[in-house]
């Protein structure tokens, strides 16, 4: 299991389009590090879909089903990288309550999200 005794979803879903889960203590065994390579691959194909997005968007010429291929790539890339988000939230520790006073409320800075 996972240190939050939870399975660890997989960044692929299975033949019916279901998720699928990985049940394991070894984060070093090679499913999961096929996880993490895959993981680390739709990150970085959305990051070079975001890019190629930005050039696609100035180029005043483009035509509607240019658009349209386009944002078909770039919700596929939002869906993984949602399922990777949701997967390492999921593994992250669960915060203990501070004794101090928090924001129950924070922001993101606006510069992280360019």
């Amino acid at each position: 299991m996972t240190p939050n005794n939870e399975l660890r979803l997989l960044p692929w879903s299975g033949p019916d389009g279901k998720p699928c889960f990985l049940s394991t203590d070894d984060t070093i065994g090679h499913l999961s590090r096929l996880a993490d390579t895959t993981e680390a691959v739709q990150l970085d194909l959305a990051a070079a879909l975001v890019a190629h997005a930005r050039g696609v968007l100035n180029y005043e010429q483009t035509g509607t089903e240019d658009l349209r291929d386009l944002s078909v790539d770039l919700v596929g890339a939002l869906r993984d990288v949602l399922r990777v988000a949701t997967s390492r939230g999921q593994r992250l520790p669960t915060p203990r309550p501070s004794t101090q006073g928090s924001d129950d409320n924070p922001r993101t800075p606006s510069a992280a999200l360019d």
